[in-house]
């Protein structure tokens, strides 16, 4: 299977150099990578609200070695929260955060980034949206857990991402969604062990929609982050089933990955939040929608051909 190899190629620097310099790449980069600075997104987030859609904005970059680095990631999201001020776009835009880039893996690095995304979550409660945790690989998850359980004694609207191919996600969903939080279910996108993840593709979709259903019977506000037609229609089901109303959850799909549904679903009545990454460190980030769709990387394949 290509998905490990690419999810393994995502942490070398010789691979890194070379998809860089590949003559295709900037046209594939494009396409899953809104720019590289606020001003290049802003007009994104305005023409997602001018269509009924909303954004999760996410500043890419993970290989944090420094903790100027990890404050550099913080000021990086509190520029993009004063840009939402200035523009009245709080509403429509949230933001997701990848505790790595605040330091999670340093030295002391659970505190360092707890005091690293706070500020940032309090500026966004300000401006009235929120924050969303992302999950990354699972050596992270307890501290990425007890950094969400903390930051939401202030701010209880703060979300958190589940990944379905963990073994511990069932039991993740049921004390989430007790608790009330926004909790977005996904697949899962790094190169995880036997020991604790599902391989096999059916096996993680079987628990995928197990875990929708948690999520639905809950009394949390679920977020469906899939592009996958089966598991949009068996998330609608299951809302239906669990009495909630269309505002009541949420889809949530990638920027440059199936836009005319993303306006379907808006359409039809449903909250769609479009995950919009930008930055220049948009490598880590890019290798991952690679690793999770064939499609993607015959896309960037055929790119480096015709450009070569």
């Amino acid at each position: 299977m290509l998905g490990p190899v690419i999810l393994a190629a995502s942490r070398s620097e010789k691979m890194r150099r070379f998809v860089s310099a590949a003559p295709g790449t900037k046209q594939v980069v494009d396409r899953f990578i809104a720019g590289e600075t606020v001003d290049q997104v802003v007009p994104i987030i305005e023409d997602a609200a001018g269509k009924g859609l909303e954004v999760t904005l996410d500043v890419v970059g993970e290989d944090i070695t420094t903790p100027e680095q990890a404050s550099a990631a913080r000021d990086a999201y509190l520029e993009l929260i004063e840009r939402l001020k200035d523009l009245g776009l709080g509403t429509k835009a949230e933001m997701s955060v990848k505790l790595s880039m605040f330091g999670q893996a340093l030295d002391g690095g659970h505190e360092l980034a707890l005091a690293n995304v706070r500020p940032v979550v309090e500026a966004a409660a300000a401006i009235g949206t929120t924050v969303t945790l992302d999950a990354e690989d699972h050596t992270t998850l307890d501290s990425m857990f007890a950094i969400h359980e903390e930051l939401r004694k202030d701010f209880p609207q703060t979300g958190c991402v589940i990944q379905a191919y963990l073994f511990r996600t069932e039991d993740d969903a049921r004390r989430l969604a007790a608790a009330g939080s926004r909790v977005r279910i996904v697949k899962g996108a790094y190169k995880e062990p036997a020991s604790v993840a599902y391989q096999d593709k059916a096996e993680i979709d079987k628990a995928y929609v197990r875990i929708l259903r948690i999520l639905m019977e809950g009394d949390g506000y679920p977020m469906i982050g899939s592009h996958d037609p089966r598991l949009i229609a068996i998330a609608q089901e299951l809302g239906r089933k669990a009495g909630r109303k269309l505002d009541e959850y949420e889809f949530q799909m990638l920027y440059g990955i199936r836009s005319e549904e993303h306006l379907r679903l808006a359409a039809e009545g449903h909250r769609m939040r479009v995950y919009t990454a930008y930055g220049t460190d948009w490598y880590g980030y890019f290798m991952r929608r690679l690793a999770e769709k064939p499609a993607n990387l015959l896309f960037f394949g055929r790119s480096i051909l015709t450009k070569g």
